[in-house]
């Protein structure tokens, strides 16, 4: 069977049970914008701009931070499966206690001092990345009734081109709320497990951190599902 378009794997502008794509999905039907130089001249980033293809987000502080620490690794690829070398990746998320340093998270939980939630580094030639951090927690959100985000990190990437750009989010393997999470589940359903990590002890630590695989892919039919 031929693979349905990559349009498809996006969730919808407007999809009701998630609030908020009620005031942000278009009004008006959409203007098709003709392609410009940048959709086939992509951004190639400065080894200066970010540390390398290894970010450890547990030594921002003096000690520490609480929580499951875990090791996530992964490639970024473009839609014919090749890797995307230097691609900025960007990841952020809240603490072990689902609480983001952010003045507008006003969850009750507490903050942690040695946990900033956030870093940035460059694909290595192979596309590959590695973080190391502490599993997020979940937290309530106000979306719906005894509603709770499941646990997840953001990402935001760049493949090749400006156009190329994902942002979109990762969760872990086995999580109950994702049944009940109104963002995963505006993903249509045969692209929902394109965002769930895979447990892979080999890249942990042993008896330290818990192992984790990612991969990204930019555009195409395998698209990894954005706009979350």
């Amino acid at each position: 069977m031929a693979e349905r378009p990559a349009a498809d794997a996006h969730p919808p502008y407007l999809y009701p049970e998630y609030k908020s794509t009620r005031l942000r999905a278009p009004a008006q039907p959409l203007v098709r914008v003709g392609p410009s130089p940048l959709e086939a001249a992509g951004p190639a980033f400065p080894k200066a701009f970010a540390r390398d293809s290894d970010i450890d987000l547990t030594t921002w502080g003096t000690s520490a931070p609480l929580g499951e620490k875990m090791v996530l690794v992964g490639r970024v690829l473009d839609e014919d499966g090749r890797p995307v070398r230097r691609s900025l990746v960007e990841v952020w998320q809240a603490n072990a206690s689902g609480k983001y340093p952010h003045p507008v998270d006003d969850h009750d939980a507490p903050l942690d001092p040695n946990f900033l939630g956030k870093g940035e580094l460059l694909t290595d030639d192979e596309g590959r990345y590695r973080i190391v951090t502490v599993k997020p927690g979940a937290y309530p959100w106000q979306n719906h009734a005894f509603g709770w985000r499941p646990a997840h990190l953001h990402f935001s990437l760049f493949g090749n081109a400006y156009a190329q750009r994902v942002i979109t989010q990762m969760f872990f393997p086995g999580d109950p709320l994702l049944d009940i999470d109104p963002i995963f589940k505006s993903v249509p359903e045969a692209w929902r497990q394109r965002l769930v990590a895979a447990l892979d002890l080999e890249q942990g630590i042993e008896g330290v951190a818990l192992g984790y695989r990612f991969d990204m892919v930019v555009r195409g039919p395998r698209t990894t599902p954005m706009g979350l």
